[in-house]
C-alpha cells in the first residue's frame, strides 16, 4: 500500500468538506449607516452605489428628508433599497444586533480608535462578516460623525485621498467602500487556491452585539458610582475615555459575561468561603 497516497487521499477529502464561505451571507451580514443626512439626494445616489455592488442593507439615522422624491430619483433602479431602508432615531438603534462597526471620516481624528485606510477596513468587516453582522457609519454631509458617534464604533477608516483637496461626497465615499468590500467578499471566493475561499483562515470570535455592549457600559457607570470612582457631578469626561478603552479592545460575547460578572461581584461582595 502507497501510504503516501492513502494520506493524500485522506488530506483532500477533509479538505473538501471544510465549509466554504458564502458571499450572499457577507453581503447581508453588512450594513450601510447614514447619520443626519442633509440632502435626498445623497440618499438615493448611496443606495444606487450599494446596489451597483451587491449591498442592500441601507439603515438612515434621523435623515432631514425622508421619504423623498429626489432621493427616488437618484436611486435610479435601487428604489427597492430605500423602501426597505430602516429609519432610526439613534445610531445605537442603527447598530442594533452589529458586532463591528467601522465609522467613516474624512480628516484626521485624534481619538484613541485605530485608523486604517479604507481597504484595510475592508479586510477586517469581511472577516467578521461572515457570521455576525458589521456597520460602516457615515456622518452627516458638512461635519461628518461626531466623536459621540464614533465612540459607537471599534474602528476608524480613510480613504486615503488628495490632502490637498480631500473632500469626497458622500454617495462618492459610499460607492469607494462598496466597492472595496465587494473586492474582498468577492477575491477569496473566486481563487480556487485561497486558503479564505474554503473558510481555512482563522475563524472570528463572536463579537459582543452592540446593544450587549451599551448593557455592559451602563453596568459599568452604575458600579463606578456605586463604589465612588466616578463623580456623579460630572461623569462624562472620565466615561468617554473608558469606553474607547473597551472599544479598542472589540470585546467578545464571553469577555461581556465574565466583565459583567465582576461589576456584580464589585457591588455585592460575597463573603469569602473557608475552605
Amino acid at each position: 500500500m502507497d501510504f503516501r497516497k492513502e494520506l493524500l487521499k485522506c488530506y483532500f477529502s477533509i479538505f473538501a468538506n471544510f465549509p466554504k464561505l458564502n458571499p450572499d451571507l457577507v453581503f447581508k451580514n453588512i450594513r450601510i449607516v447614514l447619520c443626519q443626512t442633509s440632502h435626498p439626494g445623497n440618499i438615493g445616489s448611496t443606495a444606487r452605489a450599494m446596489k451597483t455592488m451587491g449591498l442592500n442593507q441601507l439603515y438612515l439615522v434621523k435623515p432631514d428628508k425622508f421619504p423623498d422624491a429626489h432621493a427616488t430619483a437618484l436611486a435610479t433602479g435601487a428604489a427597492d433599497l430605500l423602501e426597505n431602508a430602516i429609519v432610526t432615531e439613534t445610531l445605537s438603534e442603527a447598530l442594533t444586533g452589529c458586532a463591528f462597526a467601522i465609522g467613516l471620516s474624512a480628516r484626521k481624528r485624534y481619538l484613541s480608535h485605530e485608523n486604517v485606510n479604507v481597504r484595510e477596513a475592508a479586510l477586517q468587516a469581511n472577516k467578521y462578516a461572515a457570521s455576525q453582522p458589521v456597520a460602516f457609519v457615515f456622518g452627516t454631509e458638512m461635519s461628518g460623525l461626531t466623536n459621540a458617534e464614533l465612540d459607537c464604533c471599534q474602528l476608524l477608516a480613510m480613504i486615503p485621498a488628495n490632502p490637498e483637496y480631500s473632500s469626497l461626497n458622500l454617495a462618492a465615499a459610499v460607492q469607494i467602500v462598496c466597492y472595496e468590500l465587494r473586492m474582498q467578499i468577492l477575491g477569496g471566493a473566486l481563487e480556487g487556491n485561497s486558503n479564505k475561499a474554503y473558510g481555512l483562515d482563522d475563524a472570528a470570535p463572536e463579537l459582543a452585539t452592540n446593544e450587549d455592549v451599551e448593557r455592559f457600559y451602563a453596568h459599568l457607570e452604575e458600579t463606578l458610582l456605586h463604589i465612588g470612582y466616578l463623580n456623579p457631578n460630572a461623569p462624562k469626561k472620565l466615561f468617554e475615555r473608558l469606553r474607547r478603552l473597551y472599544s479598542r479592545a472589540r470585546l467578545e460575547k464571553e469577555e461581556i459575561n465574565l466583565l459583567r460578572g465582576v461589576l456584580t461581584l464589585t457591588q455585592e461582595p460575597r463573603k469569602h468561603k473557608k475552605y
